[in-house]
C-alpha cells in the first residue's frame, strides 16, 4: 500500500473510532452554544412555516371563485402576516432568555480556554 492510501485509511478509521476520544473544553463550549441557539431556531422555523401556510391559505381563498371567499381570504391572510411578523421578535426574546441563562457558564468556560492558551 502507498503512503497516501494508509493516510486515507487512518482518516476514515478516526471518524468511526469513538473510543478514547475525550470531550475537550472547546467541544463543551460548542455544545453549550448549540443549546442556547437551537430552541430559538426550531421555534422560529416552526412559527415561520405556520405563518407562511396560513398566509398561503388566505391567498388561495382570496383568489378562488368561492362566494365570500375574498373577505375571509384577506382576513386569514392578515392573520398569517401577523404570525410571520411576530416571529422575529419572539425569536430574539427566546434567544435572549437562553443567553441569559447560559451566559455565566459559557463565559467561565471561554475564559478557561483563553487562559490555557496564554
Amino acid at each position: 500500500m502507498t503512503r497516501n492510501e494508509l493516510k486515507a485509511i487512518e482518516k476514515i478509521k478516526a471518524q468511526y473510532a469513538s473510543e478514547g476520544k475525550e470531550e475537550t473544553k472547546l467541544d463543551k463550549l460548542k455544545q453549550l452554544d448549540r443549546q442556547v441557539k437551537r430552541p430559538a431556531q426550531v421555534f422560529s422555523y416552526a412559527l415561520g412555516t405556520v405563518g407562511a401556510l396560513v398566509l398561503g391559505t388566505g391567498m388561495t381563498m382570496a383568489m378562488s371563485l368561492i362566494p365570500g371567499g375574498m373577505v375571509a381570504g384577506v382576513a386569514i391572510g392578515c392573520v398569517g402576516i401577523l404570525i410571520s411578523g411576530f416571529n422575529y421578535p419572539l425569536h430574539k426574546k427566546i434567544l435572549g432568555s437562553r443567553k441569559q441563562r447560559y451566559s455565566k457558564e459559557i463565559i467561565e468556560l471561554s475564559n478557561d480556554i483563553l487562559n490555557e492558551n496564554n
